[in-house]
């Protein structure tokens, strides 16, 4: 028997069994599939495409700003999250740890223990003044010999020894 598509309106063949068994008839996975979406098409904030989105997922979205994929989200929010706009800002002040890294004349190796592992090396301030990032007033410390430095006195007047020393 031939019967309408319920998406496309296209005629085809369907066995009167089965359109007795089904509440709507489609000609094809495809125009299932087509109806069953109930979202809109909508164009990316960032690159103008059209994408689909469903209806929760607009919903759920407080700004209003769609994207077509993950990728142009995150092209999007790291071309605009830089510096001073960026939520996590505090006025510049910590960023001794990456100028400490590009600073070619200090290895990364502990001050005190000559551990040189990396992933366990902080950034010391050498006067304690956050605020003070000049890289003649960082060293690299390991996290032991750091929290040694901070809470005894003896630790940090070693400290200053060594550093006295590698200044002459």
């Amino acid at each position: 028997m031939n019967v309408d598509c319920e998406n496309c309106k296209r005629k085809f063949y369907k066995k009167p069994s089965q359109i007795a068994k089904s509440r709507k008839n489609f000609c094809s996975i495809k125009c299932s599939t087509k109806s069953r979406k109930n979202g809109k098409t909508i164009r990316c904030f960032a690159c103008n495409k059209e994408a689909y989105k469903q209806r929760k997922d607009i919903k759920k979205n407080q700004r209003g700003k769609f994207f077509c994929s993950r990728k142009c989200s995150t092209k999007y929010h790291n071309s605009i999250q830089v510096g001073a706009n960026h939520p996590n800002w505090k006025f510049g002040e910590f960023v001794y740890r990456s100028r400490m890294e590009n600073n070619q004349k200090e290895p990364h190796i502990c001050k005190l223990c000559s551990m040189n592992n990396k992933s366990l090396l902080v950034a010391h301030h050498i006067d304690e003044s956050r605020r003070n990032n000049n890289v003649s007033n960082l060293c690299w410390l390991c996290y032991n010999c750091h929290h040694l430095v901070h809470n005894y006195k003896s630790k940090k007047e070693r400290l200053e020894r060594v550093l006295k020393n590698d200044k002459s």
